[in-house]
């Protein structure tokens, strides 16, 4: 599988792209400081250190880190869970 790493125009947010469909349907995924996902994927991406806010349609997620988070270092840590549900 490959995740593909995308800059966005908010300095503090990147977009983690698959060849598979992450989530069906038409509506779009957003998780927030202190809610959970029916998606455990988004659940897990929620617990990494660092990250403000998840956000997902069909073949990407859209990750928000706080202001004091390298990329450097969550980048990894985002394309590993990924790869861990098979994405």
């Amino acid at each position: 599988m490959s995740v593909i790493v995308e800059a966005t125009p908010n300095p503090n947010a990147m977009k983690f792209s698959t060849d598979s469909l992450i989530f069906e349907g038409d509506a779009s995924i957003s998780v927030m400081p202190g809610q959970t996902s029916e998606f455990q994927i988004m659940n897990d991406l929620m617990k990494l250190e660092g990250v403000d806010n998840v956000f997902g349609y069909q073949h990407f997620i859209t990750i928000n880190k706080k202001m004091d988070v390298e990329w450097d270092n969550l980048v990894p840590q985002v394309e590993e869970i990924i790869n861990k549900y098979g994405y």
